[in-house]
Parts: C-alpha cells; sequence; structure tokens
C-alpha cells in the first residue's frame, strides 16, 4: 500500500499541514487548464520542491515538473509560486505560508502542468553567440586575463539558463519575439570579455528590431534572478555599447 505524504513527514512537534494548489494541464486530455488542490504535511524548512516530491511520490504520481540537482544550479525546476518566478528548490515552506499557489512559466507553450517547451527560449539565447570567438593563433596555454578584465564580466557569467528573468518580462509577454533578458545577459558575458573577439557581431544582432531596445527597464528581471544578477544593469550596459559604438 502506498505510504500517505502525512505519514512520510518525520512528527517533531514543528511540522503542520497547508494546501497547495497547482495550475494541472494534460493536453491529451484536458479541454484547458484547471487547478488542484493538495492537503501536505511539511515541515518549515522544507522546500516547495520537497511538496511537490510529496504530492508526486504519495498522492499523485501523474503531476509533471522538471527537478534535476535541488541546489539551485541546474535552474530546471523555475515555476510560479504565489505569483512569482521562483526556483521551486530555493523556496522554504515557512516563507509561502499554508496556502500556496503554484504555476508554470507564463509566455511558453505548457507541455503538461508544470513543464514548458523552452525551445524558443534556447533558440533566443543560441541567437547571441553565447560562446568565446576568438579567430587568433591558439595560444600553447590558455587564454589569461587580468582580475580587472574578469570582474568586468563576472556577474553576468551566473545565469543558469532558469528563464525566470525572461518570463517575468512585460516585453517578453507581450512580443514573444523578443531576445529576453537571459539572452541579453548571455551575450554581456562575452562582449565585455577581453578575449572575445565577436561583441561587434553580437552587438549588430541586438541592435535589432527584437533586440535590447525592447527592455523597458521595468526590473521585473532583476527581482526574479535566483542568482540575484544584475540583469537591467548589463541590460544598459549593451545598450550604451551599442550608442557609443565601443566597449569600454
Amino acid at each position: 500500500m502506498a505510504q500517505s505524504a502525512a505519514a512520510a513527514k518525520p512528527k517533531n512537534g514543528s511540522s503542520s499541514q497547508v494546501r497547495i494548489k497547482i495550475l494541472r494541464y494534460n493536453p491529451e486530455s484536458d479541454e484547458g487548464p484547471v487547478y488542484r488542490e493538495y492537503t501536505v504535511t511539511v515541515e518549515p524548512t522544507d522546500r516547495v520542491l520537497d511538496t511537490l516530491n510529496a504530492i508526486k511520490w504519495y498522492q499523485d504520481g501523474s503531476l509533471t515538473y522538471r527537478r534535476s540537482c535541488a541546489h539551485g544550479i541546474c535552474g530546471s525546476d523555475a515555476m510560479r509560486i504565489n505569483g512569482v518566478n521562483r526556483l521551486a528548490c530555493k523556496v522554504l515552506m515557512r516563507d509561502v505560508g499554508a496556502n500556496v499557489t503554484v504555476e508554470p512559466l507564463m509566455g511558453f507553450r505548457v507541455i503538461k502542468d508544470l513543464v514548458v517547451d523552452m525551445e524558443p527560449f534556447f533558440a533566443q539565447y543560441r541567437s547571441v553567440l553565447p560562446f568565446l570567438i576568438n579567430d587568433g593563433p591558439t595560444p600553447s596555454r590558455e587564454r589569461l586575463q587580468s582580475v580587472e578584465d574578469r570582474e568586468r564580466f563576472d556577474d553576468t557569467t551566473k545565469c543558469i539558463l532558469c528563464a525566470a528573468c525572461t518570463t517575468s518580462c512585460p516585453s517578453f509577454w507581450a512580443n514573444d519575439q523578443f531576445v529576453g533578458p537571459a539572452a541579453i545577459v548571455n551575450a554581456h558575458r562575452f562582449i565585455f570579455d577581453s578575449r572575445d573577439e565577436g561583441a561587434s557581431e553580437r552587438l549588430l544582432r541586438l541592435n535589432g528590431r527584437e533586440g535590447v531596445w525592447r527592455c523597458r527597464t521595468i526590473f521585473n528581471c532583476t527581482e526574479a534572478c535566483p542568482r540575484e544578477i544584475r540583469i537591467t544593469k548589463a541590460i544598459g550596459e549593451v545598450k550604451k555599447a551599442i550608442m557609443y559604438g565601443q566597449i569600454a
């Protein structure tokens, strides 16, 4: 017999019951998305991901969501938690209350439940050439740079491609052709890399109709980033590089 979610939790006096409402949708069988509620016994230090696991393992095995490292590194479990884009593995249950609403990221086609089609997101990511470009002679050892040169783009190396920033952006909601904050962040990482020679090509691509100028500096992206990247600042620096035709 399957063990209940409540029985699966240790009884140490600090556990409590929460109601979690999840937006469910299976395009193969459902006419449209429907909220379904579950009651789960949790510890204050449980994460939202732990709660989703308890539902899937002990109550409803059909619940579908992405998860991998469970340590805020892979970015696979990004979703809307109480209306805010977050990583389910980083949000503690004690911080979301006794009534929790979980929904898929906005702006992408829902494949099933909390799983969305990320391919358009990765297509925009690939469009900014997110890799080192250097056609010079191959050095006998690694290409060195100063500490100061490395610090120039250190912040934007933190991106884990979770899409929390892009799917929190009103400009993206209005136009899914907008390259989006995550792609611009990853372009920034190489545009300002002293070892790279592809900045001009990236800036040309970002100067297009669906590039950086669609950003309205609303700061949703910065607030949504689980890695605390200063995304709006990075986008502003890319805009300046285009405007002044130089990398400074």
